[in-house]
C-alpha cells in the first residue's frame, strides 16, 4: 500500500467524542455544585483539588486519544496507534475518573443499580469480564468491524472502557459501598491482570504472518510495513500495559510502606505517652 504522511490523513471533529468530553463534565460540574450541598456529608468538601486534577486528566485522555490525530492514524493506517489507543482507554482513563469522582456523587448516581455493580466489581467476574472483553475487541473480525464502522467502534469502545471500570474498581475502591482491596490483594490482583495480556501480545509479537488483514488494505503512515507494526503493537501490549500496571504496584506499595511506618510511629508514641503517665 502506498506511504502517507499525517498530512494526508484529513483533520475532522468527531461529534460523538465531543458529545463525551463535553457533556461528562459538564454533568460532573453539576453533580458537585447542585447536588453537593444536599448530598456531601457535613464536615468534607463536596469535591478536592486533587479529584478535579485527576477528573481533568482522565478527561483529557480520553479526549486526546479519541480524536484527531490518534483516532484517525489508528482506524486508516497504523495498528500500533490503535493498540496506544487501548491502553490509554483502559490503564489510564478509568482509574482517573474513579479516583476523581467524589465518592458520595458516585453513590448517588449508581444506587438504583447497587447489588449490580457489587456483584459486577467482585474481583474475580471484574477481571474476568475485562479480560474477556480485551480479547472480543482484538479479535481479527472485532477490529474489522471497528474500522468499516464508527458507530461500531465508538460501541465497542464504550464495552471495552465499561469491562476497565469494572476491572479497576476493587484497586480503587472509589465508595464504601463496595469493598476495597487490601494492598498486598491489590498488588496481587494487578499482578495476575500484567500477565494475562501476554498471551494475545505473544500472538503479535511472534507471528509468521498477518494477524489483522484489514490492516494490508490501509496506507502506511511514514512507510511503516505491516509486519513491523504488528511486531510494535505487540510490544506495545506486552511491555507498555505492563509497565503502567507495575508502577500501580509499586505505587500501592510505596504508599502502604508509609502507612505501615506511620502506624508503627503512632502505636509507639502511644506507648511512651503511657508509660509517662
Amino acid at each position: 500500500m502506498p506511504e502517507i504522511g499525517l498530512s494526508d490523513i484529513a483533520f475532522h471533529l468527531h461529534p460523538d467524542i465531543l458529545a463525551v468530553a463535553i457533556g461528562l463534565p459538564f454533568a460532573y460540574w453539576y453533580g458537585i455544585r447542585r447536588l453537593g450541598p444536599l448530598y456531601a456529608p457535613q464536615g468534607e468538601p463536596a469535591v478536592t483539588r486533587r479529584q478535579i486534577a485527576w477528573f481533568t486528566f482522565g478527561m483529557v485522555a480520553f479526549t486526546v486519544v479519541e480524536s484527531w490525530p490518534v483516532h484517525d492514524v489508528a482506524e486508516q493506517s497504523l495498528f500500533t496507534v490503535h493498540m496506544i489507543e487501548h491502553l490509554v482507554l483502559t490503564l489510564v482513563v478509568p482509574p482517573a475518573i474513579l479516583k476523581g469522582i467524589p465518592w458520595w456523587l458516585l453513590r448517588l448516581l449508581l444506587r438504583p443499580v447497587m447489588p449490580v455493580v457489587r456483584f459486577l466489581t467482585k474481583p474475580l467476574i471484574a477481571l474476568v469480564a475485562f479480560n474477556g472483553m480485551l480479547a472480543f475487541t482484538h479479535s481479527p473480525r472485532t477490529i474489522e468491524l471497528m474500522l468499516e464502522s464508527n458507530w461500531a467502534h465508538f460501541g465497542l469502545h464504550a464495552l471495552l472502557i465499561f469491562s476497565a471500570f469494572l476491572m479497576w474498581w476493587p484497586v480503587i475502591g472509589p465508595i464504601p459501598d463496595t469493598p476495597k482491596l487490601s494492598p498486598p490483594a491489590a498488588m496481587g490482583y494487578l499482578f495476575l491482570q500484567s500477565l494475562v495480556p501476554t498471551v494475545p501480545a505473544s500472538f503479535l509479537t511472534f507471528a509468521s504472518g498477518v494477524v489483522y488483514p484489514v490492516y494490508e488494505t490501509l496506507p502506511r503512515l511514514w512507510g511503516i510495513g505491516v509486519m513491523t507494526d504488528q511486531l510494535v503493537a505487540g510490544l506495545l501490549m506486552k511491555i507498555g500495559g505492563g509497565l503502567l500496571l507495575w508502577g500501580v504496584i509499586t505505587w500501592i506499595f510505596f504508599s502502604w510502606a508509609l502507612e505501615e511506618d506511620r502506624a508503627a510511629e503512632q502505636r509507639r508514641r502511644a506507648r511512651v505517652v503511657r508509660l509517662d503517665a
